[in-house]
């Protein structure tokens, strides 16, 4: 009999991928809700020939080499891998595999969710009437901000921020993009009636600025107090894409001295953000727990393409999702 390959999933993603997983290879699943900690995983990974991870799982050469010579896949559960070291993977041969596009239209949804909510201060308003204040109808009680026809900026124009112009074109919204990956003439802008322009344009024209872009080094705190500056004071920002993003420090003093109306975030800086972070003293806020992908449809689809990245390493076979494909030349 032929032993089965052994693997390492660092959480129970959702069934639908995981029973795959566990039908193919020989898995040890950490079950706990937090994730496990770094000396666990450098423990756990010894000897597997895959690693099925997360995003708050940094997999770089310590953990590769805790894992030993024969690690053939990571399969990571996310459209983002900037937890892989993707460079020192690719150095030993190991493809990398990802979930992008499945998570698309769940996360534009929520990021204009988010932009609805901040707009029309709907979290305020339920706060608002069960700490039984609502005493009656009042002209001037939580007003708020019309959403059609604002201005959106939408600073990442890939496949969530197209997604996201799609949306804005049902509430008759003139939509800005910055993006320099791509083109003015971008025939997907064309279609939904987005316009190309520098970031200094976007920031200062737009009524909501909603951020899909990766983190890198040249995003980290891509919006922070020089972008501020330069938005409008009822502005409203919405973060879908990562934490780091944005610099919490610098927003904080945007919301308290209204340099910008109103922040909407899925992500944070770090995260989870801490009980105590000043931003949740304010009321100009809305923060949820990474929740953009987190439908049932979605995450077991992802759970899905985690697994098939994975087995299909395992095999010897090329990832269906691959985040290094320089790995196969």
């Amino acid at each position: 009999m032929i032993a089965k390959p052994k693997v390492f999933v660092t959480r129970a993603i959702p069934e639908r991928g995981l029973a795959l997983v566990r039908d193919f290879c020989e898995a040890d699943v950490w079950t706990e809700e937090l994730p496990p900690a770094r000396e666990v995983i450098l423990e756990r990974v010894r000897g597997v020939d895959g690693i099925l991870s997360l995003l708050t799982d940094s997999v770089d050469g310590a953990v590769m080499d805790a894992a030993g010579s024969q690690l053939k896949a990571i399969s990571n559960y996310a459209v983002g891998f900037d937890n892989v070291d993707i460079a020192e993977a690719t150095r030993r041969g190991i493809p990398v595999g990802n979930t992008p596009g499945v998570l698309t239209d769940t996360t534009a949804d929520l990021a204009f969710a988010l932009l609805m909510a901040a707009a029309r201060r709907v979290v305020e308003g339920d706060k608002f009437t069960r700490a039984g204040r609502w005493k009656t109808w009042g002209p001037t009680l939580l007003l708020g901000q019309d959403i059609f026809g604002a201005t959106l900026g939408l600073v990442g124009f890939g496949r969530i921020g197209r997604a996201v112009a799609r949306r804005a074109r049902g509430f008759d919204m003139r939509v800005l993009y910055h993006d320099p990956f791509v083109a003015a003439d971008d025939p997907c802008a064309a279609e939904v009636g987005a316009q190309a322009v520098d970031m200094d344009t976007l920031l200062r024209e737009s009524d909501f600025v909603s951020l899909h872009t990766l983190l890198n080094e040249e995003t980290h705190h891509l919006i922070g107090a020089d972008a501020f500056a330069k938005m409008k004071p009822t502005a409203i920002l919405v973060n879908t894409s990562r934490g780091p993003v944005v610099d919490p420090v610098a927003l904080h003093t945007a919301l308290r001295e209204g340099q910008i109306g109103y922040a909407a975030l899925d992500v944070t800086e770090p995260e989870p953000i801490p009980a105590d972070s000043p931003l949740l003293g304010l009321d100009n806020v809305i923060v949820v727990p990474h929740i953009a992908s987190a439908s049932v449809a979605t995450r077991g689809r992802m759970a899905q393409m985690a697994a098939e990245n994975l087995i299909a390493g395992l095999r010897g076979e090329r990832l269906p999702n691959c985040a290094n494909p320089e790995v196969y030349k």
